[in-house]
């Protein structure tokens, strides 16, 4: 498999001076798989730690924060001599040994030169428990399901991907059967490493079997970590992303998840599957202006889950039905749509926004450089952007972007994007 996100860890390995690094991430994103694998191809020795089920780790990190004392523990635990010139520590589901997670900061001050990941599927939970952070003394970066290009890649369609990359319009319509074909197939078995290495050696035999299992390993953690008072209302709001991203207006209305429901009543739940990456939240901005972040309400928000073919896997959408368009799909091709557009921009670190004006709602908005881009999405080839159109009128944006399943365009006041190249969105507006 190739991620994107090892370009990212070369680049903090040539950093003369470079932070431990912590990769955040919901479970079963990657995480292991990638330090393992930048670790095997960069670096002579890796010393891999992994903090679960681990009560000599835990124990060794529970004394006090003298390093030389810690690096002699990890060389007994892994059994090789651990040198700052040639080994990579990985500290692996770092959240289950909380001064493990402090200890990072000595690592910083005491022993800098030492090259450390990290990673842990429920940080973010842990770091709200009051954990002891390293502030500023780590860097992140956020790992996600594998976007198209990932999933490209990982099926054996690189002189696809290689043409998608060459921005030659031309060709790439004339292949996009092709394409479309493909990320249809995306739409069902989305990014998540497990299901696309099945469906690139076996097809879509087992594709669902392991989503559902997926599912199932979630809603187990909910009842093992989480605090028991809300672990009934952290079920309501996962069960309940699809119905809220099926509807006209996305902005998440808690009164669909139990009626009669209020916000203060579903914070902490809300806050514990966003702290997983299980779901992410997408404000309203009230004015388009920079930043974005200093106009964004964090009152009205819409949800995203993890996955797009996880979010059809929990709406029980067949195989047929997304290739197909067949009547069960009609109602939910937006949703599911909308979900593949925040991934793939979420893939490449890209944050965004939405936009609702008096008779018109705008699907994102992002902050590239110093310009604010709106984003339209159309599940199929419907060239009716209206409001997008009245967004423009309103308020003169130098980009305006539609994505949909038409050709690459330039238009006088948009440029149509296929969705199946909406992941290259930045490179395109350098364009």
């Amino acid at each position: 498999m190739q991620r994107e996100a090892m370009t990212r860890l070369i680049e903090w390995k040539n950093e003369p001076d470079h932070l431990p690094l912590i990769i955040r991430g919901a479970r079963q994103v990657g995480k292991t798989w990638l330090m393992q694998e930048f670790g095997r191809n960069y670096f002579n020795k890796v010393a891999y730690i992994n903090f679960e089920n681990n009560s000599r780790m835990k124990t060794l990190f529970a004394g006090d924060f003298d390093i030389t004392r810690i690096l002699l523990g990890l060389e007994v635990e892994t059994d090789m001599n651990i040198s700052a010139s040639d080994t990579l520590l990985i500290f692996d589901e770092i959240q289950e040994a909380p001064q493990a997670l402090s200890s990072l900061k000595y690592f910083r001050e005491k022993a800098p030169e030492y090259s450390i990941l990290a990673a842990g599927s429920l940080l973010g939970v842990a770091l709200h428990a009051d954990t002891s952070f390293p502030v500023g003394k780590v860097d992140f970066i956020d790992l996600y399901p594998m976007n198209y290009l990932e999933f490209l890649a990982a099926t054996g369609n690189d002189r696809l991907l290689d043409l998608l990359k060459s921005h030659n319009w031309d060709l790439i319509h004339t292949f996009r059967d092709k394409y479309i074909d493909l990320l249809r197939h995306y739409y069902f078995v989305g990014g998540m490493p497990e299901a696309v290495a099945s469906f690139a050696s076996n097809g879509l035999k087992n594709v669902r079997q392991i989503q559902t299992r997926l599912l199932a390993a979630y809603e187990q953690d909910f009842s093992k970590h989480a605090p028991n008072n809300i672990v009934p209302r952290i079920r309501q709001l996962w069960n309940s992303i699809p119905a809220q991203l099926a509807q006209d207006n996305k902005k998440f209305i808690y009164s669909q998840v139990q009626e009669g429901a209020r916000a203060r009543e579903y914070d902490l739940a809300m806050q514990w599957l966003s702290d997983c990456g299980l779901i992410h939240q997408v404000n309203r901005v009230t004015k388009p202006n920079i930043p974005l972040s200093a106009y964004a309400d964090p009152k009205a928000f819409k949800t995203f889950t993890l996955d797009v073919g996880l979010l059809a896997a929990q709406s029980d959408l067949s195989i047929n039905a997304i290739l197909e368009g067949d009547k069960i799909f009609t109602e939910f091709k937006g949703a599911l749509t909308e979900q593949y557009v925040y991934q793939q921009l979420a893939s490449r670190q890209i944050k965004t926004y939405y936009w609702y004006g008096a008779s018109a709602e705008l699907d994102f908005l992002i902050q590239q450089s110093a310009e604010i881009v709106p984003i339209e999405v159309k599940a199929e080839e419907n060239l009716k952007a209206k409001s997008l159109r009245s967004f423009c009128e309103k308020f003169q944006p130098k980009y305006a972007i539609r994505t949909s399943m038409s050709n690459f365009r330039r238009e006088a006041w948009l440029t149509n994007i296929p969705l199946y190249s909406i992941v290259l969105l930045d490179d395109l507006l350098e364009t």
